[in-house]
């Protein structure tokens, strides 16, 4: 029968077997980097169920804006028709802005548009009392009114 030794490097260290514990074995570290990596998934997911509940409990139903138009631009004004998307009879509160041709803000206001009983889209006009001469209106964002 043939005996066979683990070769040891020459200038390795040679430690007493048993002395200085024993080596851990192979493959536990995997398993544990796979029980954290499974861990941090279920963390994520259960983080984002949590998100998801809270946000359409307290958060604000989709208000959707667009302009239509942009029109009557002289140095000081410019007339913006645009339509918005509340809840059926509601109302919301949208942020208008004129910004020039270099594209600094020339004017900014708030704006409430309401709807309808029954209808759920509808289309506003305003008329933006600029700063300058204003190059575009647009519509910056909407949301439910405080």
């Amino acid at each position: 029968m043939t005996e066979t030794h683990a070769t040891i490097p020459p200038g390795a260290p040679v430690f007493p077997a048993g002395r200085y514990g024993r080596r851990r074995a192979t493959g536990g570290g995997r398993r544990r980097t796979l029980l954290t990596a499974l861990a941090l998934v279920v963390l994520v997911g259960a983080l984002s169920l949590i998100s998801v509940r809270l946000y359409r409990q307290y958060g604000d139903p989709v208000y959707d804006a667009q302009v239509i138009t942009y029109t009557d631009i002289t140095d000081n004004q410019v007339l913006v028709d645009f339509r918005v998307t509340v809840p059926p009879g509601g109302s919301t509160v949208c942020v208008l802005r004129a910004r020039d041709r270099a594209g600094a803000e020339v004017a900014r206001e708030e704006v409430t548009v309401t709807a309808e009983p029954g209808n759920r889209h509808v289309t506003a006009r305003h008329r933006l009392a600029t700063t300058g001469r204003p190059f575009i209106g647009e519509v910056l964002r909407c949301r439910a009114p405080a």
